[in-house]
């Protein structure tokens, strides 16, 4: 599910458990075409949604662009690589 944008965002092509999308938030407010993601719990911000996935050829056109912050990095148990 994550792809490599090359935008600097941790980018996923699908949704995230415990995510819920809402419309506006600061994509809409700089003139993006994109939705907030926020925390299903807490309804904090943690990220946004693009239709541009398109351009990464992504099978759903989306991209699920997740603040860093919000994210908790663990190799995963075959010992791939994060890209």
């Amino acid at each position: 599910k994550k792809f490599n944008s090359g935008t600097g965002w941790p980018s996923f092509y699908d949704g995230l458990p415990g995510v819920e999308v809402k419309g506006g938030g600061l994509a809409a407010l700089v003139g993006l075409a994109g939705e907030e993601l926020v925390c299903r719990t807490c309804e904090g911000h943690l990220g946004d949604r693009f239709n541009d996935g398109i351009l990464w050829n992504t099978p759903t056109g989306l991209r699920y662009c997740i603040d860093g912050y919000a994210l908790q990095f663990r190799p995963s148990a075959a010992g791939d690589s994060v890209s």
